[in-house]
């Protein structure tokens, strides 16, 4: 699914983090009611800026109430923006971030992070002490400045055009650090294919019923930070609240593989910590994480075309040669990890470029010189299989069809060869795709559920209402077929699907349908 260009950046993946645990002393509400607390703060460093991040936690038994952190810099630190996840400000040298309204309360062993984007020249020294509430936390370690981040791959590319944006209401706090994992032994389950089935490590089916999160495919590339709203602990909770058990969470090429065309703050390593942060925080919250390649590079001006930019500002009808690079580097990452699925394409559209339905499904397999109608290297899914196998990923990989994953008419005659058995399909259907009917689904799509696993890797419908994914659901339940509804974000309707109204998982019109039915299946 395309997605808006209009959204709020979000914080810097966090490159050093230094902790000091505060006693609060003295006069004022927290003080007297004892309360401990600790105060983390961490910076990425990209030379003449850095992202800020200061994490707060109440270590006490009473709440502390519309919480603020002060702090002091020493240099010519200057605020840049309005930061997110709470109110900044700046005074001289002396900066305050107060609680955003729609969480004033820091219950007892709760945390709360808040980030926000600074310019700077010269030295950037740590602050060394903080205050709660007015009141000097005593005892602080001094942190250390976090070092600059090491250079990231770039790629010859032209720039990619300015997008406009218009600030959101959404909150946006930093990806929530967790295990880094690799194991396969966080709450979500180790997966493999098992005939039509994706089944755990003990063979029992797994069937995945879930939502997209959007936003760290087009965030970065435009410049405004990493996800479109947060994508922290808090809002992990809010998405299993629906029943949820995974979230499919689509990314950048340019930004992964760090291309010169996007800032160097959401590029390269500072992406890949953002992407890797949030994919083990759904891991270890039970939620299996599927990473999906939604924006990629390629200049394609032909039929159906989302931009005329070869940057990945939009999607192409299929990946581009930097995909190979991109799908090494992410099952390198994840390789001994099974919890994590690699969804290889969001919606290619090789159909669009070539001619005739034969030469599309080759061009979708093979690539190269089987894709006459697109003027760039393309690389089909082969290509992409190999790359992760070489790799040494095992994980279960997902490939979409062709009419933007709604075609899966010659996806079995068009399988990939896999050394490790774990191809699924990937399928997409809206109420105005051409397969959107019980009839089609019958006859093209269940006879593939029957042999292979296949994955609804984005269900929708522009009316907003939710009849047409009713009946889609039904239908998946009886063919065993797992299904994810577009998409865990506060747009308008008009703008697309959207299942919220807001991050703390208040469901749209729409959204409605997704979460009682989830909540009756899972």
């Amino acid at each position: 699914m395309s997605v808006r260009t209009t959204t709020l950046a979000l914080v810097s993946a966090l490159a050093a983090t230094a902790a000091a645990t505060l006693a609060l002393t003295g006069a004022g509400t927290a003080a007297a009611a004892g309360v401990q607390c600790s105060v983390d703060y961490t910076t990425n460093d990209w030379g003449n800026g850095f992202t800020a991040n200061v994490k707060v936690t109440n270590a006490g038994t009473t709440a502390i109430d519309n919480w603020s952190v002060g702090y002091s810099y020493t240099g010519n630190q200057t605020l840049s923006g309005t930061g997110w996840n709470g109110t900044w400000s700046q005074s001289g040298k002396n900066v305050t971030v107060a609680a955003p309204a729609w969480a004033g309360t820091l219950a007892a062993g709760g945390s709360a992070t808040a980030g926000a984007n600074f310019s700077y020249s010269g030295s950037n020294a740590a602050p060394t002490s903080f205050t709660v509430n007015g009141v000097a936390c005593n005892g602080a370690a001094s942190p250390s400045p976090s070092p600059s981040p090491s250079p990231s791959p770039s790629a010859s590319a032209s720039p990619s055009p300015s997008a406009s944006a218009s600030a959101s209401a959404s909150p946006s706090p930093s990806p929530s650090a967790s295990s880094s994992g690799g194991t396969g032994g966080g709450k979500a389950p180790a997966l493999h294919v098992s005939g039509n089935q994706l089944v755990d490590a003990n063979g029992k089916q797994v069937v995945l019923r879930g939502v997209n999160r959007s936003g760290m495919e087009f965030m970065c590339v435009q410049g405004y930070g990493f996800s479109d709203g947060p994508v922290d602990a808090a809002s992990i909770a809010a998405i299993k609240s629906w029943k949820a058990n995974a979230v499919r969470v689509p990314v950048n090429e340019d930004c992964w593989n760090g291309y010169a065309n996007v800032k160097p703050e959401y590029a390269g390593e500072n992406y890949r910590t953002a992407v890797k942060n949030f994919v083990y925080a759904l891991r270890d919250a039970g939620l299996t994480p599927i990473i999906d390649l939604h924006w990629t590079q390629g200049l394609y001006t032909g039929n159906s075309s989302g931009c005329s930019d070869v940057n990945s500002t939009c999607q192409k009808p299929m990946p581009g040669a930097g995909a190979a690079t991109f799908w090494s580097s992410v099952a390198t990452t994840f390789k001994n990890d099974p919890a994590v699925v690699f969804d290889l394409l969001n919606e290619p559209y090789a159909d669009r470029a070539v001619s005739g339905i034969d030469q599309a499904w080759n061009c979708w397999r093979d690539g190269g010189s089987a894709c006459p109608g697109i003027n760039y290297q393309v690389s089909g899914m082969q290509t992409l299989v190999n790359s992760v196998r070489a790799a040494g990923a095992n994980n279960v990989v997902l490939l979409g069809g062709l009419a933007y994953s709604n075609d899966l008419g010659q996806w079995l005659a068009h399988k990939p060869t896999d050394p490790a058995g774990n191809l699924a399909a990937s399928w997409h259907v809206y109420n105005f795709n051409t397969c959107a009917s019980q009839s089609c689904w019958n006859s093209t799509v269940a006879p593939l559920a029957a042999q292979v696993p296949v994955v609804v890797g984005e269900i929708g419908e522009n009316d907003c209402a939710h009849s047409f994914i009713d009946q889609v659901m039904s239908w998946a339940d009886a063919a065993k077929v797992s299904y994810l509804g577009w998409t865990w974000n506060t747009w308008d309707c008009g703008q697309g699907p959207s299942l919220i109204s807001d991050f703390n998982g208040t469901p749209t019109a729409f959204g409605q349908g997704l979460k009682n039915h989830l909540a009756a299946v899972n």
